[in-house]
């Protein structure tokens, strides 16, 4: 009896479309009441999330390091450092963003004035990911609050130290009224993505990105999909080998030990300069790592067992296992496994036809340079995509060749810390970008208004139609003032 009632209490707990219908209503009411639309309110919330941030930084990098071991410093840079400068970015920027932007007006609607007003769209869903799972949460937040909307946060399950902390925090600092953490997993996002939203924010893999974009089309919600992909980095002889090897250790390895939507995925150089970059990144990664990276404190470790199993089989595949030239080593109970370089895998390997996502780096081989434009182009368009050259016409074309979401010359990942700088994908890597004024955009409806007066009305555009008439609304759709005069005056 007593298990029947605990599992009895224990279902009622559980948040399905119910509640979900519920959360979305009650937000609804905290928007409808225009409280949200306030710079006040904006502003108070953002200023909430510094407080919460700066407040409860050491428990946020505990969290961190209980779901990734993820070092002290990374925590801090990459999760914390980050949220507090986009928090900054708004406090500065959102009185300018607020304002009507003023726009041109044509002598068709002459006398008259025009402006585009931002809105907030209402009330937004976000899906955040495991890997940032404190930046990734957050960050559009901040957009959607910035821009005057009542948010749902679902933060990933993978994560359960981090998306315990965010609820437990946002419930105690920001305005639940119009705020809320819902954590779970998919049952849980399945209840949400049921309801209808005003824009859904998700960042992850693709696959789930199909099925999030598949039920926003049942309500006709606008999406944003913050995706990934395989993101090449193109290295070129001419270059400082040194700087450029810590550059792409520093994106790779440093940046979550790979598992990060915009970490190099694989790297592109020429047959003669291989074994020249190989050596550079044995001689970096030693120097930062140790002679034993399985105990290093500077590495995060897989996320789960799921994650290392996935790593493994491609690391393990035939074609595959023999190609390694640095690293491999493993330890599955403590879920580590060491930075890896490979050397002329082949192309229809798994670990080059899917999305890496860990601390495996292989390396393919091209006879010129100019033909990695053509590896990369013939797959998915990459999040992002990275050069090392110091040749100008090189960097120009793959500038003009090569789509990704956003790309980097000489460095990698430092593309996501410019604010100024649309962050997305573009085709499979994702829909719609954010951070800086970006956010702001993504949540916010760009309103078209045109003001007249009474003043000027012409009797032109009114029945009776004569050919007079149509001869001058030819002449204003063309633009012309002496087209207009001729028109008037019936001059051919």
């Amino acid at each position: 009896m007593a298990d029947m009632a605990a599992a009895i209490i224990s279902e009622r707990m559980q948040f399905n479309s119910e509640d979900a219908s519920a959360l979305a209503k009650e937000l609804r009411v905290g928007f409808d009441s225009g409280k949200t639309r306030s710079y006040q309110w904006r502003a108070s919330q953002i200023e909430a999330l510094i407080k919460l941030t700066q407040n409860h930084e050491e428990e946020i990098v505990r969290a961190l390091y209980s779901d990734l071991s993820k070092p002290h410093t990374e925590a801090f840079v990459h999760e914390i450092g980050m949220l507090k400068n986009s928090c900054k970015v708004v406090l500065k920027e959102l009185k300018h963003w607020m304002k009507p932007e003023k726009a041109k007006t044509s002598i068709t609607t002459f006398p008259s004035s025009a402006e585009i007003v931002s809105e907030p769209l209402g009330v937004v869903l976000v899906i955040s990911a495991w890997n940032y799972p404190f930046l990734l949460s957050l960050d559009p937040v901040i957009g959607a609050i910035a821009a005057g909307n009542a948010v749902v946060l679902k933060p990933s399950e993978i994560a359960p130290a981090t998306s315990s902390l965010m609820a437990k925090l946002l419930g105690e600092y920001m305005d639940s009224s119009c705020i809320r953490v819902v954590e779970g997993a998919v049952d849980e996002t399945s209840a949400l993505l049921q309801q209808k939203w005003d824009k859904i924010f998700y960042t992850g893999n693709g696959r789930i990105g199909r099925i999030v974009m598949t039920a926003a089309a049942k309500h006709l919600t606008p999406v944003v999909l913050e995706l990934g992909g395989k993101s090449p980095v193109v290295v070129d002889s001419n270059i400082n080998l040194q700087v450029a090897s810590r550059r792409i250790i520093a994106g790779k390895w440093g940046c979550n030990n790979g598992q990060a939507c915009i970490s190099p995925d694989y790297i592109i150089t020429t047959k003669d300069y291989a074994p020249k970059l190989v050596d550079a990144l044995k001689t970096e990664l030693e120097a930062f790592y140790g002679e034993h990276p399985l105990e290093s404190k500077d590495l995060s470790r897989i996320v789960n067992s799921n994650h290392f199993a996935r790593l493994t089989k491609l690391l393990d595949e035939d074609k595959v296992s023999g190609k390694i030239v640095y690293g491999g080593e493993r330890n599955e109970s403590k879920l580590r496994i060491a930075p890896t370089l490979l050397l002329d895998v082949p192309r229809n390997s798994m670990i080059m036809n899917e999305e890496i996502f860990g601390p495996l780096l292989p390396i393919i081989t091209v006879d010129k340079l100019e033909e990695s434009f053509d590896v990369i182009n013939s797959g998915t368009k990459p999040l992002a995509a990275y050069l090392f050259t110091n040749n100008k016409k090189l960097k120009e074309q793959f500038v003009k060749t090569i789509s990704a979401g956003g790309l980097v010359v000489n460095d990698t990942t430092l593309h996501l810390a410019v604010h100024t700088l649309p962050f997305g994908g573009v085709g499979e890597s994702g829909i719609g970008a954010y951070h800086g004024k970006f956010s702001f955009d993504a949540f916010s409806h760009k309103k078209a208004v045109l003001y007249r007066s009474f003043l000027g009305d012409a009797a032109l555009r009114y029945p009776p139609y004569t050919n007079t008439k149509l001869r001058v609304m030819k002449a204003l759709i063309g633009g012309g003032i002496l087209g207009i005069i001729r028109a008037l005056f019936g001059w051919s």
